[in-house]
């Protein structure tokens, strides 16, 4: 994999507790920026993944036999 710096202005009392955290976890600040984007970039495709899915699944739903009409009331199907 290959990396590129980049330049971050964050405001000073954010960055402070992202220096403590990051020391908490036992990494470095940089590290705990790109884990933490990792993971934001790993749920937006795996987002993306289940969406196209089910956007498929909705597209090419099997025929259940009505041919596209409805030949029966709401009466005949809860009769009272």
């Amino acid at each position: 994999m290959e990396y590129q710096n980049i330049t971050l202005s964050l405001p000073k009392d954010i960055l402070l507790k992202a220096k403590h955290i990051a020391i908490e976890k036992q990494t470095s600040l940089s590290g705990l920026l790109a884990r933490t984007l990792e993971e934001i970039v790993k749920r937006e495709d795996l987002y993306k993944k289940a969406r196209e899915r089910h956007l498929s699944i909705l597209n090419n739903v099997p025929d259940l036999g009505t041919a596209g009409s409805i030949n029966w009331s709401r009466g005949d199907i809860h009769e009272r």
